[in-house]
Formats: structure tokens, C-alpha cells, sequence
């Protein structure tokens, strides 16, 4: 590893001025095809400033703050999948990490903070406390001071109504879940369901008598598809806001003797890996997990790294997966 002196010497310049353009020191006045030169010899020689070198040292610690219970992770694993991301990019990157209960959210020996899921004011002003840097997978709740790494639920939504309206179905029902924060008493808003109903009535096909809501679980799609069913409402198709519930609108639709794709079409959201086995297939909305806790660790860590003051907020983009779930209604 060469030294200061060195990178000087060749640069043909003063120690102090290799160094004052390696700190990006904005006051210094010398010409941009010195600073050009200075910088190509640092890196031919493999210079290391005091302050990179303070930072390779450093083992950093992060911690997971997961708003799922382990219970709730096994009944829909897209939370799941996203904290095993984050576990694996953190193992990837050398960083050390701990999980950290919101109940008892007292450790403040990290350096920054893994929120996964949605998290009400207080409990952001509580993980705030932990950490001064903060990254939120799946929600942004403060943009300005922490950052975020979100689905692009619209464009993901869409392209499934779309692909509905292309197959000539027009009754199209909804089956989708809700979320809440603040001790269970304020609802998430669920871009899923808003682009839902502004598809629809973008349409002139919006019916609320439509939309079916529970929880994000296969039981709930279960129970919500028989009444779907039951109501008679003559719809054909229905996206369903999670694979999970869509796995539970199979076993009710197969229950009343009808076939999925050829009676009832069913597109879901999140493509789990057991999504492809289903019979048939589930034609669905692939969301990119893995891809989420890799950008959530590594915005952190940079942010830990550079102190940068400015939040970010990565939209991570959804692709649709057709399989076989989807017939045409003609």
C-alpha cells in the first residue's frame, strides 16, 4: 500500500496538496488536470486516505427490526423472504447483525437499523432512538430524514388488471387484505387496492360489492373467495393482493366443482416459490425480495460510510409472470 509521500512524488505536488484533493477539499484552487493526475496515481498505486482505511477497519453492526412475528412470516413469507435477504447480504458484506423486537427495543449498540414492514409514528420515533441511520424496506415513513427501498405496487397492479382486460375479462373482483399501525388502530394505505379501484373506474367497471378484504393470510383467501362465490356476482377473474390468499381462493373455487383459469381466472401478487407448483401454475406479480434486503444493506452501509445527509428512496420494479392460472373469457 503506497503512502501520501509517494503518490506526492509522482504527482510532482506537495503532500498537502495530495491530500486536500483526496478529502474532496472544495478551497482548493489548483487545475482539474492536476487533481485528474493525482487521482489516476492514487489508484494505480492503491492509496488508502486515513479515513477509508479508519472505515475497513471497522466492523459495523446493524440491526433487523422485523414488524411480523414469526408466526405471521410462515403465513405470508414475503416479509420472511425479505429479512433472510438482509441476513444474507449482511453475512455477504462482513457486517455483523442482531434482530431487535419492537417490544423491547432497548439495544443501542448498533450503527444502523433495518426497518422491514410499516411502522407507525411512534414506533419510528422509538427505532429512532436506536439509530441516527435508518433504512425502511416496504414503507417510507419520514423521506426526508431516513431512506427507503419500496415496491412499485402501481405498475405492478396494473400490469395484472391489464392483462385481465387483454383476456376480455370486465368483471373483475378483488381480493386483498389490511394492514394497521399505531397499536392497531390506524389502517395502512394499500396501493394495491387504490390502483385496484382506480383501474376500475378508469373503466366505468368499478362495483365495490367487488372487493373482498380480510387479512393477507390463505385462510382469508379462502374464506373470502367462498363468499365471493356465493354472492353470485358473475365475476371471472380476480386479482388477489397476495400469493398466499390466492393459494386459499384455489381450494374454494375447486370446493364449489369449478376450475381455476377455465371458470375463474386468478392472478396473484409476490410470486412465492410455491406459486409455480400450483395446479395450475399461478400466473402472478413477481416482486424481488431478495433484490430488496441486498439494496436495503447496501444503502445503509454507504450511508454509514459517507454520512451522507440526503434520504434516498429506491422503487424497486415488479414484473408480471404469466403462467397458467388466466384464461380468456370470450
Amino acid at each position: 500500500m503506497a503512502t501520501i509521500k509517494e503518490v506526492a512524488a509522482k504527482a510532482e505536488v506537495s503532500i498537502a496538496t495530495v491530500s486536500r484533493v483526496l478529502n474532496f477539499d472544495e478551497t482548493l484552487n489548483v487545475p482539474a488536470t492536476t487533481k485528474k493526475r493525482i487521482f489516476e496515481i492514487a489508484q494505480e498505486l492503491e492509496y488508502v486516505t486515513v479515513s477509508q482505511r479508519k472505515n475497513r477497519m471497522k466492523k459495523l453492526t446493524i440491526g433487523i427490526a422485523q414488524w411480523y412475528t414469526e408466526t405471521e412470516e410462515l403465513k405470508d413469507p414475503y416479509y420472511l423472504s425479505i429479512r433472510i435477504a438482509v441476513e444474507k447480504q449482511c453475512e455477504k458484506e462482513g457486517v455483523s447483525f442482531r434482530n431487535i423486537s419492537l417490544q423491547d427495543a432497548s439495544s443501542k449498540d448498533i450503527d444502523g437499523l433495518v426497518a422491514i414492514g410499516k411502522f407507525g409514528k411512534e414506533e419510528v420515533k422509538r427505532l429512532g432512538k436506536l439509530a441516527k441511520y435508518i433504512v425502511f424496506i416496504d414503507s417510507s415513513p419520514d423521506e426526508i430524514k431516513y431512506d427507503s427501498v419500496v415496491t412499485d405496487y402501481k405498475n405492478g397492479v396494473t400490469d395484472a388488471l391489464n392483462y385481465l382486460y387483454k383476456l376480455g375479462h370486465r368483471a373483475i373482483g378483488y381480493i386483498g387484505g389490511s394492514e394497521y399501525i399505531n397499536d392497531k388502530k390506524d389502517r395502512v394505505i394499500d396501493y394495491r387496492e387504490e390502483t385496484y379501484k382506480g383501474f376500475m373506474k378508469d373503466k366505468n367497471l368499478f362495483n365495490a360489492d367487488h372487493m373482498f378484504i380480510g387479512s393477507f393470510t390463505p385462510e382469508d383467501g379462502y374464506r373470502l373467495m367462498h363468499t365471493a362465490l356465493e354472492k353470485k356476482e358473475g365475476l371471472t377473474a380476480f386479482f388477489t393482493a397476495s400469493d398466499p390468499m390466492a393459494i386459499g381462493a384455489y381450494k374454494a373455487i375447486n370446493e364449489k366443482g369449478l376450475c381455476v383459469a377455465e371458470n375463474i381466472s386468478i392472478i396473484g401478487f409476490d410470486d412465492i416459490y410455491t406459486s409455480q407448483f400450483l395446479t395450475p401454475s399461478l400466473t402472478t406479480i413477481k416482486v424481488y425480495t431478495d433484490f430488496m434486503g441486498e439494496t436495503a444493506v447496501d444503502t445503509l452501509v454507504e450511508r454509514l460510510k459517507t454520512g451522507r445527509n440526503i434520504s434516498k428512496k429506491v422503487l424497486i420494479p415488479t414484473k408480471l409472470i404469466i403462467r397458467e392460472s388466466c384464461g380468456k373469457n370470450v
